[in-house]
């Protein structure tokens, strides 16, 4: 009875190393894709501004070429 005592601590030892490790490995999976998404979203934005300047300069350029205003006479 007592090697079957030393045998259930052994596996109960190993099963509980074996799920910390998966823990452990499942928050590296978390913080690597967080900053994933991080590095998409911050692209996503930059590119956004970028399209933006140049929406703003290509109205600007048309409303020079144009000769048009927003202020009322």
């Amino acid at each position: 009875m007592v090697a079957a005592g030393i045998g259930v601590e052994l596996i109960r030892a190993y099963l509980l190393t074996f799920l910390l490790s998966l823990s452990c490995t499942g928050c590296a999976v978390v913080a690597v894709a967080d900053a994933a998404v991080t590095v998409v979203a911050t692209t996503v934005k930059v590119g956004a501004t970028v399209v933006e300047t140049t929406v703003d300069v290509a109205a600007a350029g048309v409303k020079a070429v144009a000769g048009s205003s927003d202020e009322k006479k």
